[in-house]
């Protein structure tokens, strides 16, 4: 059995919600937005959460929706995203109730830094040792 990409699980639902939604139809036609462009901004918006962040499937819906509502969106997506999909149950929540979440983990970039020497201070040769 094939794993439906990130992608793909954000077109289903979107195609599910226009034959659902007659409001939400023209939105979703319109040609200035795209399924990629939507799951950026999706990715963007869970990594102004933090490096490695748990959304629910309703959260993650909520975000596509909302790209497509919004006229005026702004997309911050960084390189080296990866979307990972599992299902969390615990002992204390019913099967009935138990959610799948999609962990999004972040890729840092790799930054060589450069340590400048500091010059030592004069306070530091003017302190008295016990030992001496």
């Amino acid at each position: 059995m094939r794993t439906k990409s990130f992608n793909e699980v954000i077109a289903d639902y979107l195609k599910q919600r226009v034959a659902e939604d007659t409001l939400f139809a023209p939105k979703f036609t319109n040609p200035k937005k795209n399924i990629d462009e939507c799951c950026r901004y999706i990715l963007g918006e869970a990594r102004k959460r933090g490096n490695e962040v748990v959304m629910t499937d309703d959260e993650v819906f909520g975000l596509a929706i909302h790209y497509y509502e919004e006229e005026n969106i702004k997309v911050n997506a960084r390189i080296g995203n990866s979307v990972k999909s599992r299902i969390v149950s615990s002992k204390q929540v019913p099967e009935a109730q138990t959610t799948k979440q999609l962990s999004i983990q972040y890729e840092r970039p790799v930054f060589s830094t450069v340590k400048r020497g500091r010059g030592k201070r004069e306070e530091s040769k003017l302190q008295l040792s016990l030992f001496d």
